[in-house]
């Protein structure tokens, strides 16, 4: 056992200095080269550029983010979560890892909405097709972002439970009082807003909304149900469990769930769920291809490894109705 939290200890988790770093590294490997190469054909080589490829853009962007902060979270569970990179990197680094996974399911909510309205309203979306109302709720996302992140960071530094080999804790294992006091508010609000909303919009509205798309028979219909699927199943597989999980660690904070067992349970389960959500940005890329039919992979493949993306048009189309 740990610290003590409240009238429960905190459980020995001795596997999570090898999930991590096995995970982030795989992380790194697959996704990172897919979402470099889709921010790029997405952001620079998509002509006509369209509301649907800003919101593919900046799902890779924020993917990219959080694939940036793994190799210091690598280096710090290598070495039994011991931070040795000063407590400002640690509120940065943290704050952009977690912000950016509520903005990856943000992105991907703003994507089956353009598919929905693409397909079931294509004359409303004839008029709003193009990116600069993309680009304002893109942009409107990113600032509230760095706007809490900014205040988050301001407020100063996070207490720890002290740990007994001396480890400097990094956004994790908080005092109590930091839960009193702010970190209660901040996950109330990103929980709700970043995580329990736009899971509820995919998670409901969209089976229904693949429904109705499925009865209409063009190739944007069907390409517009491969997405959300492909959306769907990875809201259920990477999303959905680390959602759960952290608003029962929200509640076992609170002091609503108060059995050692159950909190036990909820601690060991939120590293689990950790290390799935992180998975979504080596899945983001298989995303990416189902949205592209007209978009020549491999292709892309020699030109990005020559240094020469053709400019023909149609090669990186992308049919939106």
């Amino acid at each position: 056992m740990n610290a003590t939290d409240g009238n429960c200890s905190t459980p020995s988790a001795e596997y999570q200095y090898y999930l991590f770093p096995a995970v982030y590294s795989l992380a790194l490997v697959v996704g990172l080269p897919g979402n470099l190469a889709a921010f790029f054909v997405f952001t620079f080589r998509c002509n006509p550029r369209t509301g649907f490829s800003v919101y593919i853009s900046n799902l890779a962007l924020a993917d990219i983010v959080i694939l940036c902060t793994l190799p210091f979270k690598i280096h710090y569970h290598l070495h039994r979560n011991d931070w040795v990179f000063g407590d400002a990197a640690c509120r940065v680094t943290g704050m952009l890892f977690f912000a950016n996974i509520y903005m990856s399911i943000c992105f991907m909510t703003c994507i089956c909405v353009d598919r929905y309205m693409a397909t079931v309203h294509p004359h409303t979306y004839l008029r709003m097709r193009s990116p600069r109302c993309s680009l304002v709720v893109s942009v409107s996302l990113w600032c509230v972002v760095l706007v809490a992140m900014f205040i988050f960071v301001l407020m100063g530094p996070l207490e720890t439970n002290k740990d007994e080999s001396g480890s400097h804790s990094c956004f994790e294992n908080f005092a109590q009082k930091e839960w009193s006091l702010r970190l209660v508010v901040y996950s109330g609000l990103c929980l709700t807003a970043g995580s329990l909303l736009p899971s509820a919009i995919i998670l409901v509205c969209y089976p229904l909304a693949a429904r109705r798309i499925s009865m209409i028979q063009t190739k944007t219909a069907q390409k517009a149900v491969r997405v959300i699927y492909t959306i769907l199943a990875i809201t259920l597989l990477c999303f959905l469990p680390n959602h759960v999980v952290y608003l029962l660690h929200l509640l076992g904070r609170m002091e609503v769930i108060q059995n050692c067992s159950l909190v036990n349970a909820i601690y060991h389960a939120r590293r689990i769920t950790l290390a799935l959500v992180i998975l979504n940005t080596c899945l983001d890329p298989v995303l990416y291809y189902v949205t592209t039919s007209h978009c020549k992979w491999k292709q892309l493949k020699m030109t990005w490894l020559c240094g020469r993306v053709g400019r023909r048009r149609g090669v990186y189309t992308i049919a939106v109705s």
